[in-house]
């Protein structure tokens, strides 16, 4: 046993190996340490080797989906081996074989798997700073590729798709996205393109790939090879469900990175969760794949307006006369047609399974009638793709009884009347007594023989008796099987057809029903390209009708495009901040257009700054999602990326520090935005001196303005940012106020026109809890910089230094730009009066000292 055991573990090593063994898995060696410690299950020991126990753990297999659901959520893949020979004509151990291996990104049971999350498996390759990436979500057959230039917008890419699985060439061990759980590596020669083109054409059965339109991506269908190879090795058999692989181009789509996707928290905030998201607030779905289509569009919002009016077309029919609630009403009780198509395709489906395959598809009709296709061109072709499978209802209805059990094994799947063959066998196995009555009376009418009657023992089997005074009248047929003293018991063909019968009815009926359930997964396979589409267009009406369900009760208004660039929001609202507030949300304007291209925001901490270029933010995301908005009105233009630098945080992993992660973003931001792209920056420069950052932010600010000409939301606690306005005609000062009352400050979260006049810092540091002490002493502290900062700049002339402070050194500078020295070289005596000269010689002692 532990030679066979042994045998298949070499073929696993990274795997914990379930070997069967009667009702349990069980694991040895090592991997019985490991179960037995991330299970919590109890360590035994079981046989010897080189004279140490052999350690062993088990678990039922019965309740094994629970087991592999926890391993799986640690990252850990898991090969079961099953027992495939037979038992009773095995010599030796019974014949096991690996039958697959469950691993993060392969997952399709319904128990594993997060019901409203794809579970994506990704595959990397790099050419330099060229990438080729695959990903599939086997659940529903999803198959893409797509190539990428430079590591920002992979690691944008990897944000997105949040692969719980990640496959990579080995010679990216180093890089940033191999750290993540579940990435593993692969060997150089599993993305070999000869090898991979091979693989991808035996996959879709086609003499090249002209026809996915991918021919040319040489990396993503390296990629995509590697990615096809493993998931068929870890199935253990072909994939009939995939059956097209599709290309993404960046450009389509609204790129967002990978700090943009975090700070607009699309679907996770920044602590990790689910809740206070834009999804959560949004996602009304009735189904399970319609929460998944919906997370993808929020994920990926189009640049084709004329995609998006589509999708606002159907929103807009289907919130008209709240038709949303009738398809809603018909969508509710469909269960998740995708994944179940793929558990048919892999010949895993349960019986409850086709169950709800057959009431979704028999509410087919009901969705059609619900859906006003003939007001817009989006709900007509989804509707069109539902499909008619009327035939295939009817299969399951007369196959399939109406509440079947969980699993097969013990059979009373199929109904009544589908098969006479196993209609007879269960008849038989279930009233044999009624059947060996009914013999007994027509063969003593027959024969006329009164003392004839039918009976069974577990040494000779069915038999009929007879009295040895009639024994010698008995017809041809009857043959003699036992002698006895008194009495004679034969047989005939009929009793010894049904003694085989019932003798084995009861496996054989099973055996029958599970070929009867296997023939009816086989008539199912043969339609697996329109379930899949079927399944595409139920989850594609959920969405539609959750968006206009969304946009009646959230009081949302359809946005308009506009050819011209333009950000032209009325009464515009965050989503998410007013769902959680028990006061009624302030509602701001905003306007960028050509000759306003830069809001420079002030105000105080806690004013609504973040807030509000947040919401601006997400307004901007759900218009390109097709969805409607939260304002009373929203005219813009399309945008090519959303870039957001808000916040930041230590990057210890990697060694960099808040500011330096603020620097990298800030960079990403100068280095790849466009005129056609909404940036917001929040507070840069914060994390260094006040010198450098301000110089940094200014800077940073200038060239977003003047050559980049991007749409951007400024915010910044730097007053001095405020001058930008008056050398930069598409620079405007925005600011939201707050008043000071009974020393208490109250926000108004009202955007004004103009700059902020003070920052209200010490007042927010007291509704913080700052202890009092300190709040004195930091008042005595601003009045004392403030009344210096004053005399500075009525003592210097506007060509001197305007700060008695000690300038911010220069790292990597030598010692001869020392700042005594600079001011000597920047002074002329001759324009100097003797109080300001007094002023600077008082500053070079400082300098000195």
């Amino acid at each position: 046993m532990m030679q066979q055991f042994l045998r298949i573990k070499k073929d696993h090593p990274n795997e914990l190996l379930f070997y069967r063994m009667g009702d349990f898995y069980e694991l040895f060696y090592d991997d019985a340490q490991r179960a037995a410690e991330l299970l919590d299950i109890t360590l035994t020991a079981r046989g010897k080797s080189a004279g140490e126990d052999i350690p062993m753990a088990g678990v039922p297999y019965h309740a094994a989906e629970g087991y592999l659901a926890r391993l799986v959520k640690a990252g850990i893949s898991v090969a079961i081996a099953e027992q495939i020979g037979d038992p009773a004509t095995s010599k030796g151990p019974v014949e096991r074989r690996v039958v697959r291996v469950v691993t993060p990104g392969t997952l399709t049971d319904e128990a594993l798997l997060e019901e409203k999350r794809e579970q994506l498996i990704v595959a990397l390759v790099a050419q330099q700073s060229h990438y080729g990436l695959a990903y599939l979500d086997l659940g529903s057959g999803r198959f893409r590729l797509m190539e990428l230039n430079g590591e920002e917008a992979l690691l944008g890419e990897v944000e997105r798709l949040d692969p719980a699985e990640l496959l990579y060439h080995e010679e990216l061990q180093q890089h940033a996205v191999t750290s993540r759980p579940g990435a593993r590596s692969q060997p150089s020669w599993e993305f070999d393109l000869e090898s991979a083109e091979r693989n991808l054409r035996e996959q879709f059965q086609t003499h090249d790939l002209r026809g996915f339109g991918c021919e040319n991506l040489r990396l993503g269908i390296a990629a995509a090879g590697c990615l096809i190879s493993y998931v068929r090795d870890t199935q253990r058999g072909q994939l009939p469900h995939i059956t097209a692989i599709a290309p993404e181009m960046r450009e389509e789509s609204v790129v967002l990175d990978a700090a943009t996707r975090r700070n607009l928290e699309i679907d996770r905030n920044l602590a990790g969760g689910d809740t206070h998201t834009l999804m959560s607030v949004m996602d009304r779905c009735k189904t399970a794949m319609g929460s998944r289509c919906l997370r993808r569009w929020l994920h990926r919002p189009l640049t084709n307006t004329d995609s998006l009016k589509e999708r606002q077309e159907a929103v807009q029919a289907l919130r008209e006369n709240y038709t949303f609630e009738s398809l809603r009403d018909v969508l509710r009780p469909i269960g998740d047609v995708e994944r179940i198509i793929t558990r048919i395709a892999l010949g895993s489906a349960r019986p409850r399974d086709l169950t709800r395959l057959s009431f979704a598809l028999s509410s087919v009709p009901a969705l059609r009638a619900a859906t006003p296709s003939d007001a817009s061109d989006a709900l007509k072709t989804t509707t069109t793709a539902l499909g008619d499978f009327t035939a295939l209802v009817d299969l399951l209805e007369q196959a399939i009884i109406e509440n079947p059990p969980v699993v097969l094994r013990d059979g009373g799947v199929i109904a009544t009347g589908y098969d006479a063959e196993l209609d007879e066998l269960r008849s038989i196995s279930e009233n044999a007594a009624g059947f060996l009555v009914a013999i007994e009376t027509r063969e003593r009418e027959r024969t006329g023989l009164a003392s004839l009657k039918v009976g069974y023992n577990r040494v000779h089997g069915y038999y009929i008796e007879l009295s040895r005074s009639q024994s010698d009248d008995v017809p041809v047929e009857y043959q003699r099987r036992q002698t006895l003293k008194n009495v004679e018991r034969f047989i005939t063909p009929e009793l010894k057809e049904f003694e085989d019968k019932a003798l084995s009815s009861k496996s054989r009926a099973l055996a029958r029903e599970k070929q009867l359930y296997a023939e009816v997964l086989t008539i199912l396979q043969e339609s697996l390209e329109a379930l899949r589409c079927c399944g595409a267009a139920m989850a594609e009406l959920d969405v539609y009708a959750t968006l206009a369900e969304r946009s009646q009760s959230l009081d949302l208004c359809r946005p308009q495009f506009s050819d011209t660039p333009k950000l032209d929001i009325d009464q515009g609202r965050h989503l998410v901040v007013e769902q959680v507030l028990e006061e009624p949300f302030i509602a701001n304007d905003t306007l960028l257009d050509e000759g306003r291209r830069m809001l420079l925001i002030t105000g105080p901490n806690m004013g609504g700054k973040s807030t509000y270029m947040r919401q601006n933010a997400i307004i901007t995301l759900l218009a390109h999602v097709g969805s409607f908005v939260p304002a009373k009105a929203a005219i813009l233009s399309t945008v090519d990326r959303i870039f957001t630098r808000i916040g930041a945080a230590d990057d210890l992993a990697s060694g960099r520090s808040t500011f330096m992660v603020e620097m990298t973003e800030t960079a990403n931001i100068l280095h790849n935005a466009s005129e056609r792209s909404l940036v917001l920056m929040d507070e840069v420069g914060r994390g260094t001196s006040t010198f450098d950052g301000l110089s940094l932010a200014w800077a940073a600010a200038l060239h977003l303005a003047e050559k980049t000409r991007a749409f951007t939301l400024f915010a910044t606690h730097y007053f001095e940012l405020t001058a930008l306005a008056e050398q930069l005609p598409t620079v405007v000062n925005v600011h939201l106020d707050a008043v000071e009352h009974r020393e208490h400050v109250v926000f108004m979260h009202r955007i004004q026109e103009g700059p902020a006049n003070r920052s209200f810092g010490l007042q927010v540091a007291k509704l913080a809890g700052v202890p009092a002490t300190v709040l004195h002493a930091a008042a005595g502290k601003l009045q004392e910089l403030e009344s210096q900062n004053i005399a500075d700049q009525s003592s210097l002339p506007s060509t001197s230094v305007t700060s008695t402070s000690i300038p911010q050194g220069d790292l990597f500078a030598d010692n001869a730009n020392h700042p005594a020295l600079s001011l000597l070289r920047e002074t002329d005596p001759d324009a100097l009066s003797p109080r300001e000269a007094l002023a600077i010689l008082y500053n070079l002692r400082e300098l000195t000292d």
